[in-house]
């Protein structure tokens, strides 16, 4: 014990020069004839001043809906969930500016000045699609209650940079009309099915070549469905956004000249992932949110 003391002594006195020896004893342990395989790695930090676009899709969730009896043409418990998730990631990532969502996709815009991770696609991508995909396994429960989780999902990632708020608009006008094309196809399709007992094969050819204004038609006429009244979630998609909202909670303080606390309900402003399901094509909507584009958000 003694002896420990008087180096411990000894390194305290002479605690640079020590600090100094240890510092570069480190540093060449670092170093290793090894390293050199570091140069193989690709840069793919992306471009300064783009917004990052992370659009994730299931992997075969044909497959997947199928196996776990997703209603058809709409599951509320899969979309509900798959909103779920996206607020998950959302809150782990706070450079998310924008989200939106439809089916089994969803797109994360991250802010043009963003510093995350050092702007590399890769760090982008692996964080969003991992957060997503564990989300969806640990949420699962809450939103299928009576169906078990047979196998684990997949879901696959892309990241594409738009370099002005037009190219962005319009990014996520496109997914927005091919929600609104695919779900008008499936309403139809399944109605047909469900409803009018063709076979899938028959459904399709009943369909092939058919525009929208002919699937309206169907619709109307032969099940008496207007498609414009059919849930906006289903027909617009979902947009999540940042908003701030108030929320009452109950707190116990103590009052001066009172012998015990007392609980009052006090209200506190809070920045929280909404979701809206709204028309982001048209130009009501970037007039009503102007911060999402704003070059300091």
């Amino acid at each position: 014990m003694l002896v420990c003391r008087r180096a411990a002594s000894a390194i305290s006195a002479g605690s640079g020069r020590w600090a100094g020896c240890l510092r570069g004893r480190r540093l060449s342990m670092a170093k290793s004839k090894f390293e050199y395989v570091r140069d193989f790695e690709a840069d793919d930090t992306c471009l300064p001043n783009c917004w990052i676009v992370v659009r994730l899709d299931g992997r075969n969730f044909h497959r997947f809906s199928e196996q776990h009896e997703f209603k058809k043409p709409n599951d509320d418990r899969a979309l509900h969930l798959m909103t779920k998730c996206a607020q998950t990631v959302m809150q782990e990532l706070e450079d998310i500016a924008i989200a939106y969502g439809q089916s089994d996709e969803y797109s994360f815009v991250f802010k043009k000045k963003s510093r995350w991770f050092k702007r590399r696609a890769s760090k982008f991508m692996t964080h969003v699609v991992s957060q997503f995909a564990s989300s969806y396994v640990f949420y699962w429960k809450d939103y299928f209650k009576d169906q078990q989780l047979m196998y684990p999902p997949g879901f696959d990632g892309r990241i594409v940079l738009y370099p002005s708020n037009q190219n962005l608009k319009d990014y996520l006008s496109w997914r927005q009309a091919d929600c609104h094309i695919n779900n008008l196809y499936n309403t139809v399709f399944w109605m047909l099915v469900q409803r009018s007992g063709l076979t899938p094969v028959q459904a399709q050819d009943r369909l092939q070549g058919t525009l929208a204004g002919d699937k309206n038609e169907i619709l109307f006429s032969e099940f008496n469905i207007n498609y414009n009244n059919e849930p906006l979630m289903y027909r617009k998609g979902t947009v999540l956004i940042w908003q701030k909202t108030n929320e009452v909670v109950t707190k116990k303080i103590k009052l001066p000249k009172e012998a015990e606390e007392k609980e009052v309900e006090v209200t506190r402003t809070r920045t929280k992932v909404v979701p809206l399901h709204c028309d982001i094509i048209g130009d009501q909507f970037w007039e009503e949110y102007p911060e999402i584009l704003a070059e300091d958000s």
